[in-house]
């Protein structure tokens, strides 16, 4: 597992990547068109979602809260406005609201600092998580609201690699797999997988060999030979790994067992 970058990368990264999905949000935005890659949601959902995560985890992190708390706003099948939030249909409401709570967010983080303690569903109770969660969370929607707008997404390759490794990490926990019992399925004799980012610098080392043949998902950063391999760019591989795109896209290279990464794909998708 490679080491997280740092708090203060994350702080900027989630006013950048709010800024970036602000700024696709062009004066006359259809926010009521459905988004491909969570068809329950408009384009209006789909922020509130964003808007709502930030602001659980600025109250998690301001309040210092301990305990476990159901993320009521992160759960809902559709997202509908709270106390204070603008109505999914209010483009020029929506934008302001994203913005301010993407600030007040990182300015929760910035004061509190990495290892303030806080309530987390991983086994890093501090808010060095959050930071983290947070970053990608609003970087793989920015994907999700650029693909509903017909836009291109591309990511930093820093941030993007970082966003694979979190998620790996995640489908590795204990509370993954309570919430998501398919995850379960996954190990297997010879299940093996690897990803392999092609448009990055070699001190980037964005190759990930995934293990599936122990007792649950098994990952590390590097260059090994497995049953099944993705090769593109790093921005690809992601989208693949996170399903904003088909397995099946010409943007990357499949080698090998492609049932087991479908198989993959299907029960790690949340």
């Amino acid at each position: 597992m490679t080491t997280m970058l740092s708090h203060e990368r994350y702080c900027s990264e989630i006013l950048a990547q709010t800024g970036l999905l602000c700024a696709a949000l062009g004066e006359g935005t259809d926010v009521s068109v459905t988004v491909p890659t969570c068809p329950e949601w408009t384009l209006g959902h789909l922020l509130m979602h964003v808007g709502q995560a930030q602001r659980m985890a600025t109250g998690l992190v301001r309040e210092k809260v301990t305990e476990f708390v159901p993320p009521s706003t992160m759960a809902q099948p559709v997202p509908t406005p709270g106390p204070g939030d603008p109505a999914a249909d209010d483009l020029a409401g929506l934008t302001a609201w994203l913005t301010e709570g993407a600030e007040a967010l990182a300015a929760v983080l910035r004061e509190a600092g990495p290892d303030s303690p806080v309530w987390t569903f991983s086994e890093q109770p501090r808010s060095a998580f959050w930071a983290r969660r947070m970053a990608h969370e609003t970087l793989m929607h920015r994907a999700d609201a650029l693909g509903a707008l017909g836009l291109p997404f591309t990511a930093d390759p820093e941030i993007a690699a970082d966003c694979v490794d979190e998620w790996l990490g995640i489908l590795s926990l204990p509370a993954a797999v309570a919430f998501k019992p398919r995850l379960k399925e996954l190990p297997g004799p010879g299940r093996t997988l690897h990803l392999h980012a092609t448009d990055t610098p070699a001190e980037l080392d964005a190759e990930w060999f995934i293990d599936l043949t122990g007792e649950g998902v098994a990952w590390r950063r590097a260059h090994e030979k497995a049953a099944v391999a993705v090769r593109g760019p790093m921005t690809d591989v992601l989208s693949v790994l996170y399903r904003r795109l088909p397995a099946d896209t010409d943007r990357v290279e499949v080698i090998g067992d492609r049932e087991l990464l479908d198989f993959w794909l299907e029960r790690v998708a949340f």
